[in-house]
C-alpha cells in the first residue's frame, strides 16, 4: 500500500503548479563539447605527426564520434617523390578493397528497389556465367568458392597493354571455366572475383555502367563531389598513369616511384573507387541515418556471413569485415598499386576512423585500432555533415 501511494498520482486537489523553471543555457553544453572535441583533435594530430615522423605517413585522416566530426587533416604530398602538391582533405585516394562496401551498398539499394534478390542464382542476370548455385549473397560474403580472376587473367589475357574490363572477366570464366575452391556455400574464401561479378550483376540489372550506377545511387544523393569510380572504358591501350585522383607511390631502392597504371584497373567492383575523407564522413553519416537503405536492410550488412566458420578470427558481412573480438565493430582495409586504406567503425560507441594513404608502406593497423579502442568521449549524439 505504501508503494502504491508513493508511486501513485497525486490527487488533483493537491497538485501544485510548477513555477520558477530555470532557463538552460544550451551554449554551456555546446561549449563543453567544443572543448572536448578540441582536446581530442589535438591528441590525434599529435599521434599522426608522430607517425609521419617515424613511419613517413603520407595521407589524410578523418575521425568522428557520436556523429561529431572530431578531426580531419591531411599530411604530406600528392607528389611523394618531389614533395609537391600538398594533400588536402578533399584529395581523392584509391580505396582499393575498401571499394567493396560501395559495391555491396549498390546491391542492397537494388534489392530494396525490388530489382535484385540476394538468393537467386546469378545466372538469372548473367546467362553466360558457367557455374551453378552462385548467388549475390554468396558473392558479397565470399562464400562462392570461385577462383581468382587476376590469376586467370595473368595466364590468358595475352596483351597486358590492353585494358581488361568486367565483360572480359566474364568471358574468361565462360571460356576456361577454371576449377573452383569449393562448392557454393561450402566455405569462405576472400576473393576479388566475387565483387567484380557483383559489378556485372549491377550492369545487367540496370542497363548502365557500374560507375554510373554508383554515382547515381550513392555519390550524387550524398553530395560526395570528390568521388568517382575509375575505369578505362574509353581507352584502347592502358594509359601510363592514372591521371585522376591522387597518384600512388611505391618504394624501390632509395627513392619513391610513381605507380604505373595496370590493365586490371579496367575491372570495377572489387576496387577503383576514389574518394576523400570529406566524402567518407558524408557516407558514414548516411550509414548512421539509414539514408540510402532502411535500417532492416543495412543491418544485414553487419551480420556474419559465415556464422559457423571457425578457422578465421574475423568474419565477413556485405562489404565489411566483422571484428569478432569486439562488440559491434566492422572494418575493411585495402592495398592496391601504391595505396593503403583503413576504414574502422565501432557502431556500439559510434566511432569511425578513416585513414587514406598513397604509399605502399606506412604505419600498421595497430596504430589505428588503438584510436578506436580509446575511451569514449562524453558527447551528445549528433550527425551533421560539416
Amino acid at each position: 500500500m505504501l508503494l502504491m501511494v508513493g508511486c501513485g498520482e497525486e490527487p488533483s486537489s493537491q497538485k501544485k503548479a510548477v513555477t520558477n523553471i530555470p532557463e538552460i543555457n544550451i551554449s554551456l553544453y555546446s561549449n563543453a563539447d567544443s572543448a572536448i572535441i578540441a582536446e581530442k583533435a589535438a591528441e590525434l594530430d599529435k599521434k599522426f605527426k608522430r607517425l609521419q615522423r617515424l613511419t613517413g605517413f603520407n595521407g589524410a585522416v578523418m575521425y568522428s564520434e557520436k556523429g561529431h566530426l572530431i578531426f580531419k587533416k591531411a599530411y604530406g604530398f600528392a607528389n611523394v617523390r618531389r614533395h609537391r602538391d600538398s594533400l588536402t582533405t578533399h584529395s581523392a585516394f584509391q580505396l582499393a578493397s575498401v571499394s567493396k562496401m560501395f559495391s555491396a551498398m549498390v546491391i542492397m539499394i537494388l534489392k530494396t528497389e525490388g530489382k535484385i534478390d540476394y538468393d537467386t542464382d546469378i545466372r538469372t542476370y548473367l546467362p553466360k556465367f558457367p557455374y551453378e548455385g552462385v548467388t549475390c549473397r554468396l558473392l558479397m560474403t565470399h562464400r562462392s568458392g570461385l577462383p581468382r580472376y587476376m590469376s586467370l587473367a595473368l595466364d590468358h589475357w595475352k596483351n597486358k597493354r590492353i585494358p581488361m574490363d568486367n565483360d572480359d572477366v566474364m568471358n574468361l570464366f565462360a571460356e576456361y571455366k577454371p576449377d573452383v575452391y569449393f562448392k557454393p556455400n561450402h566455405g569462405f574464401h576472400y576473393c576479388n572475383t566475387n565483387y567484380a561479378l557483383l559489378a556485372n550483376v549491377v550492369e545487367a540489372v540496370t542497363g548502365k555502367h557500374f560507375d554510373e550506377v554508383v554515382d547515381e545511387k550513392i555519390f550524387k544523393p550524398l553530395g560526395m563531389n570528390d568521388s568517382f569510380v575509375y575505369n578505362m572504358r574509353n581507352d584502347s591501350t592502358v594509359p601510363l598513369y592514372v591521371e585522376k585522383g591522387v597518384p600512388g607511390y611505391y618504394h624501390r631502392g632509395w627513392r619513391w616511384r610513381r605507380m604505373e597504371n595496370d590493365y586490371l584497373n579496367g575491372v570495377m567492383g572489387d576496387k577503383n573507387v576514389y574518394t576523400s575523407v570529406e566524402d567518407l564522413y558524408k557516407y558514414d553519416c548516411a550509414l548512421d541515418n539509414f539514408t540510402l537503405v532502411p535500417d532492416s536492410v543495412l543491418r544485414e550488412a553487419f551480420k556474419k556471413g559465415s556464422p559457423k566458420y571457425w578457422r578465421r578470427k574475423d568474419n565477413y558481412g556485405f562489404g565489411w569485415r566483422i571484428k569478432t573480438s569486439m562488440d559491434s565493430v566492422v572494418y575493411h582495409f585495402g592495398w592496391w598499386k601504391g595505396f593503403r586504406t583503413f576504414y574502422l567503425r565501432d557502431m556500439r560507441h559510434q566511432k569511425t576512423l578513416v585513414v587514406l594513404t598513397n604509399k605502399d608502406k606506412g604505419p600498421g593497423s595497430a596504430n589505428f585500432w588503438n584510436i578506436i579502442k580509446a575511451d569514449t568521449l562524453p558527447l551528445g549524439r549528433c550527425c551533421k555533415v560539416k
